[in-house]
């Protein structure tokens, strides 16, 4: 499984981001896509998940309002559009699929809020 995130990068704060993560394969094979976060010095917590079969979505209470998760199946690609960005945004964030009990992870991008 590869996933490939792509977008971050560095950006004032109250701007946006759209962050990609592309699939080699179908991304309709996975239950659950997601996309996780870790700041220097933190843990990585969840910021957004969306049900493959369904598209019901989930936020970290953080991101609510600001950050919207969506897919695209015929791309094989979930996104994370990210708005009103905030330094405290600033992190790596990585992809990552759940298939059955399989755990993936793709490569973290780096993204930077100046304030």
């Amino acid at each position: 499984v590869q996933l490939q995130a792509s977008g971050g990068g560095l950006v004032q704060a109250g701007g946006s981001l759209r962050l990609s993560c592309a699939h080699s394969g179908s991304i309709r094979s996975f239950n659950v896509l997601g996309w996780y976060r870790q700041a220097p010095g933190k843990q990585r917590d969840m910021v957004a998940t969306i049900i493959s079969s369904s598209g019901r979505t989930t936020y970290a209470d953080s991101v609510k309002g600001r950050f919207t998760i969506s897919r695209d199946n015929a791309k094989n690609t979930v996104y994370l559009q990210m708005n009103s960005l905030k330094p405290e945004d600033t992190a790596v964030y990585s992809c990552n699929a759940v298939r059955g009990y399989q755990n993936y992870w793709g490569q973290g991008t780096l993204v930077t809020v100046s304030s």
